[in-house]
């Protein structure tokens, strides 16, 4: 049959509508290439984060990429290039996206062995199939012939390489050169031999079948091979080869990641806008950060009897104010632990921010040895009246500064806030860090003194680490190398080097706090440390927070939905935690005792009136302040052990301390009426001798010598209560302010 003129026009015709239209079909299925080859993490990827030796940090290999891993060619070994490059495309460099020879070659092996036994993929084609995944197909084959040519077009040999060893799969889901080396060797790729190099190479062909855990023999046959070629080729030696036929793989699988899930967040969101690659470089040292979870994880399941579910331990540098470890209780995510993370949650402090009230009253000119009274002390409430008392109930009158901070003292610290004042206590709190405090000094009052606010252990630890580090305070770090986010609170000094000072001197000194926690027990420390515990109201909170020369810790307890433990506080629970953190610490560095400042007075003083010591005197020695230590010898009498005062202030005040102003007091109906009565109090700055009690104007009653309280019968109706006080050394009555109350 022969094709006339018009046939042979109508079959090219036929034929380059159908190249035509084959064509078409190519560049509808050809996809466009990124921008940069490389991934990076972008608004919505998520950072890896490693700590500050590299190792894995809750580390996620469910991703598409490796995002964590990535090397730039120059710093992946030139034995991993050339192996990858002999075994995978021996002609990278020769040809322009596809190996038609090497394409020819795989067609005539696969007809000859009657099925496929190669493919022939150059590492440029392997790349487009990890950019553009497809079923494979000899049109999928076509499409990315042609795709692979335009990516050599656009990017250079060295990105399509680079791309392709950080991200070519091996089993178990992991991505590139240097995470396969971690998974069977846990090592760097600077410090593979050239056997293990020359497996990473011939696993990329099968990474299930030829997974090194299940399939060694098939790796060794494969290692030979590639060694000959690679002795040929001049990239491996005789030698070389010698011991890579004579060696044996040996494995080591990769550590499991250290879990710090919530830091890991945390880092994340902090490193977002300073990053530059994919790959956060943290401060948590993974070690410690492990032993350290296990420690409070035990902990926590000890006192799982009493209620106690969830913790948390953050330990810093002093030094860096880097953060080594953020560690919480349970594991993330699951029924066990929680997504709330209770480093940065707000909760009630207890007494842990008494430390800083006193630091405040220590730069107004108070010292160690000012004297506090430590009475029942009680406070106007609206129309009612708040009590204020101690931790054990227990009162001991006049003390020193020292011994209230020491045993946490809670009417000293209120009396201590009425000397600085609420809002200058709220104002240094905020230059402490502490954010969480955002509402008005009127919602706090003086309570605040007691910890009714609500600070994260996070912010804590920050303040604290301030008077570890002489009284300078700084934005904790969690990235290394300047990455991450900066607060937008400067460097700056909290407290005076002296005041931190005479702070770490009371908070390490275990005779400060005997009267309350006893001489020894957990918070008594082989090595100088300051320690500090807390408990808020109805044991929701328990805290101890602690530092030394080199570290800060701070540890906090309780239930995350805010339910109450069974009388668990700071001193009982998480004081064991914060000792078992520091007994680890102190492995690490030498001990060494707190800062003190060379600029401290030191004296001698009488324990019992904070003045000079004199004959006789009981002695202290104290530090001071320059500009805060007492300046006049004790004029107290002390006789057979008892101190009586031989002078006093020479303008003494008194005043009533219940009722408190605008009380509204209600009858109980289930109380006979004559039975009822309200107690009258005062305070005074000396010892009273006499207090004559007057109700709107007419007095009712007098009391004698040390008694402080009266009992008025109620009667309804408004009343005004004013009190003609006699103290020592005075002969004149002095008459308080008229305290206005109702009866109903």
């Amino acid at each position: 049959m022969r094709i006339r003129g018009r046939g042979w026009r109508a079959v090219a015709i036929a034929v380059a509508l159908g190249i035509g239209a084959l064509w078409g079909a190519v560049e509808y299925s050809v996809e466009p290439f990124p921008q940069h080859l490389l991934p990076h993490a972008t608004e919505g990827t998520k950072l890896n984060v490693v700590d500050r030796v590299g190792r894995p940090l809750a580390y996620t290999f469910a991703g598409r990429w490796n995002l964590g891993d990535q090397r730039p060619l120059h710093a992946v070994p030139e034995l991993v290039r050339r192996a990858f490059i002999e075994a995978e495309d021996r002609r990278f460099y020769e040809h322009h996206g596809v190996d038609w020879y090497a394409r020819a070659h795989a067609v005539f092996q696969n007809i000859k062995a009657g099925r496929v036994v190669r493919g022939a993929s150059t590492i440029t084609e392997q790349v487009v199939r990890m950019l553009h995944p497809r079923t494979r197909s000899l049109w999928s084959r076509l499409i990315e012939g042609v795709e692979a040519q335009r990516l050599e077009a656009r990017f250079s040999k060295g990105d399509i390489l680079e791309f392709y060893l950080n991200q070519v799969p091996f089993a178990a889901k992991r991505r590139g050169v240097a995470q396969a080396a971690r998974y069977y060797w846990d090592r760097d790729l600077e410090t593979l031999t050239p056997q293990e190099v020359l497996a990473l190479s011939v696993m990329v062909r099968s990474p299930e079948r030829l997974d090194l855990y299940k399939h060694a023999r098939g790796v060794d046959r494969g290692v030979r091979e590639l060694s000959d070629r690679l002795l040929f080729v001049g990239v491996l030696s005789s030698s070389e080869v010698e011991s890579i036929s004579r060696d044996d793989l040996q494995l080591r699988r990769g550590e499991s990641p250290v879990r710090a899930d919530h830091f890991v967040r945390y880092a994340q969101e902090k490193a977002r806008d300073g990053i530059s690659g994919s790959r956060v470089v943290s401060t948590i040292d993974a070690t410690l950060q492990s032993r350290v979870r296990d420690i409070l994880e035990e902990r926590v399941r000890d006192l799982s009897s009493h209620h106690v579910t969830d913790g948390a331990v953050v330990v810093v540098d002093n030094e860096s104010a880097e953060i080594l470890v953020w560690a919480n209780a349970g594991e993330f995510g699951t029924e066990e632990g929680s997504q709330i993370d209770a480093v940065v949650t707000p909760r009630q402090p207890g007494s842990t921010l008494k430390p800083f009230l006193y630091a405040l009253a220590l730069s107004r000119g108070w010292s160690a040895a000012t004297r506090i009274d430590d009475a029942p002390l009680v406070q106007g409430v609206g129309a009612g009246v708040h009590a204020f008392r101690n931790y054990s109930r227990m009162y001991y009158g006049p003390i020193s500064l020292r011994e209230a901070l020491g045993n946490s003292l809670n009417t000293p610290a209120v009396r201590t806030v009425r000397f600085t004042g609420t809002s200058e206590f709220l104002d240094l709190l905020r230059t402490a860090g502490f954010t969480s405090l955002t509402k008005p000094v009127e919602f706090y009052g003086e309570g605040l003194a007691l910890g009714n606010g609500e600070v994260s252990l996070f912010e804590l630890v920050q303040a604290y680490t301030a008077l570890a580090h002489r009284g300078v305070w700084r934005p904790l770090r969690v990235i290394r190398g300047g990455t991450e986010s900066r607060s937008s609170m400067r460097p700056h000094h909290l407290v005076s080097p002296e005041v931190s000072s005479v702070i770490g001197s009371i908070l390490s000194d275990p005779h400060a706090r005997r009267k309350e926690f006893g001489g020894d027990g957990l918070m008594r420390f082989p090595i100088q440390t300051a320690v500090k515990t807390g408990t808020s109201s109805d044991y929701r909170d328990a805290w101890a927070i602690g530092y030394n020369a080199h570290y800060t810790v701070g540890v906090w307890m309780g239930n995350l939905n805010r339910t109450s433990m069974l009388e668990i506080s700071g001193a009982r629970g998480p004081a064991l935690v914060l000792r078992s953190v520091f007994a680890e610490l102190g492995r690490r560095r030498d001990a060494q005792p707190l800062y003190q400042s060379s600029t401290l007075l030191h004296r001698t003083v009488c324990p019992i009136s904070g003045e000079l010591a004199r004959g006789g005197c009981p002695h202290m020695d104290e530090v001071f302040v320059p500009g805060g230590e007492p300046r006049q010898e004790c004029i107290l009498s002390h006789d057979g052990g008892s101190a009586t005062e031989g002078a006093r202030e020479h303008t003494p005040s008194v005043r009533i301390i219940m009722p408190t102003p605008g009380l509204h007091v209600a009858r109980d109906p289930r109380i006979p009426d004559p039975l009822e009565a309200l107690p009258f109090q005062v305070e005074a700055t000396r010892p009273i001798t006499a207090i004559r009690w007057l109700v709107d104007g007419a007095q009712v009653g007098e009391t004698g010598a040390g008694i402080l309280a009266y009992s008025w019968e109620l009667q309804e109706g408004r009343h005004t209560v004013t009190a003609k006080v006699r103290v020592e050394d005075n002969e004149d009555w002095l008459e308080t302010e008229d305290i206005g109350f109702w009866v109903r």
